[in-house]
């Protein structure tokens, strides 16, 4: 999700420790790139790789190996892609305007669409946020329901379980102390695809495994766009594409340095998905660690993984906060109660503050014990709002910057994505409600 890469990068760069208490610790601004290119490619790889990559196997078990490989690239391609159609817009209009800075998703939509633009760009990016965040939830709850079997609580009890922590954890003003845990959960995430690659090996050798019993192709149309969706979650890194590349000290060869990661990113999660299902067919489930054998070494993996984003959920969140309590700063009678000079008044107004936040992760608890799975989530949201923001967005945003001045193949490029993108957002959330 974007934000969750933003906190992932922030993780991972020199983030100022003087940041505002309600500033996410991010890249550095655009005016200031001094990141190399080794830190840019460190910073490329935390930004796109997530949890979501623990759900391809049981996307390819419902597409099959053949259609999982080649949506796996194809997404793959077209994500790099775009993230270079956006780096176009911006240097586009920086060049116009000197002194422009686009800092975000949402300016770069002002700029060429107005309002609208800015609203449609941070309307979605928020509602892939708010998913993001369930998302993380359910995979926290299944994994607690899967190590603790036998106490007699269900998924949603072990979510609600969390919301005192997480509430807590959503009242910290300075999030830069919980980034370590991103990294600690990236180390895990790396852990858990290690292991399933080793189980993998160990049928092969074993004997346990026959090629012949893996599908290929799906004859279900619908597990297509539903593990299309899930790859689309997976890659879905564009809102840090524009902090990414004015990060960068020598921008120039920003482009080359997402060509190479996103080679290397795309390899792994077409062999990663590939392996998880021949490792287990049919019984794949939709959070791969959940297959793995219930001994003391996937019990830790599994710990770690729930432990890093247990973490890591309040910095998912807090850019829901922010825009939440941007606009009820709004208000008269907020702002008179947040920003008034009397102690009294400035302790209404915090409270005010941690009662919206808790309210947040509330409701967020009470959808997430309604998703029927992580699977079907994952792909839902990949689906909808990743597939517009990823594709449709920019293709769109290049075509208004660019209009006449592109050539014949470029247009018709950016229109088949355009198409291709609101196509299989519609398709694609109709899979995922329906079932595949």
């Amino acid at each position: 999700m974007d934000y969750e890469q933003q906190r992932k990068a922030g993780s991972s760069s020199s983030s100022s420790s003087s940041s505002s208490p309600c500033s996410v610790p991010l890249l550095e601004s655009s005016s200031k790139g001094t990141a190399s290119i080794a830190q840019t490619l460190g910073n490329i790889i935390v930004s796109v790789i997530g949890t979501g990559v623990l759900g391809l196997p049981f996307a390819f078990r419902i597409a099959g190996w053949l259609a999982g490989l080649f949506g796996v690239i194809i997404v793959g391609l077209c994500s790099y892609y775009c993230m270079l159609l956006l780096v176009q817009c911006r240097r586009k209009l920086s060049s116009e305007e000197e002194s422009m800075d686009l800092k975000s998703y949402g300016d770069l939509g002002y700029k060429c669409l107005g309002r609208t633009g800015r609203y449609v760009a941070e309307f979605l990016i928020l509602i892939a946020q708010c998913g993001g965040s369930v998302a993380y939830l359910v995979f926290i709850g299944q994994n607690l329901s899967s190590i603790f079997k036998g106490y007699g609580l269900n998924l949603a009890s072990y979510i609600f379980l969390l919301v005192p922590i997480e509430i807590g954890l959503s009242w910290i003003s300075s999030l830069s102390v919980l980034s370590p845990f991103s990294i600690f959960a990236d180390i895990c995430n790396l852990l858990a695809m290690a292991i399933v690659v080793k189980q993998d090996i160990q049928k092969v050798v074993g004997g346990e495994f026959s090629f012949r019993d893996r599908t290929a192709i799906t004859s279900n149309i619908g597990g297509l766009p539903f593990a299309g969706g899930m790859a689309v979650f997976c890659f879905e890194g564009f809102g840090m594409t524009l902090a990414l590349e004015a990060s960068m000290k020598d921008k120039s060869s920003f482009p080359k340095l997402l060509a190479t990661v996103f080679t290397g990113i795309t390899l792994l999660y077409a062999s990663f998905g590939f392996f998880g299902y021949m490792a287990y067919g049919d019984q794949t489930k939709d959070i791969i660690t959940l297959n793995l054998p219930h001994n003391w070494t996937s019990i830790a993996v599994q710990v770690g993984l729930c432990l890093g984003i247990i973490f890591t959920f309040p910095i998912m969140v807090h850019p829901i906060n922010e825009i939440v309590e941007r606009n009820l700063g709004k208000g008269k009678w907020f702002r008179k109660l947040h920003h008034n000079s009397e102690y009294p008044t400035t302790r209404i107004g915090k409270y005010a503050m941690y009662m919206t936040r808790a309210i947040l992760v509330v409701v967020l608890a009470v959808l997430a014990s309604y998703v029927p799975g992580f699977g079907v989530f994952v792909s839902l949201v990949g689906s909808t709002v990743c597939a517009l923001i990823s594709f449709v967005l920019p293709a769109t945003f290049h075509l208004v910057l660019f209009g006449s001045s592109l050539h014949f193949w470029q247009r018709a490029l950016d229109i088949c994505i355009l198409s291709c993108g609101l196509l299989f957002a519609a398709y694609g959330t109709y899979n995922s409600v329906v079932g595949v």
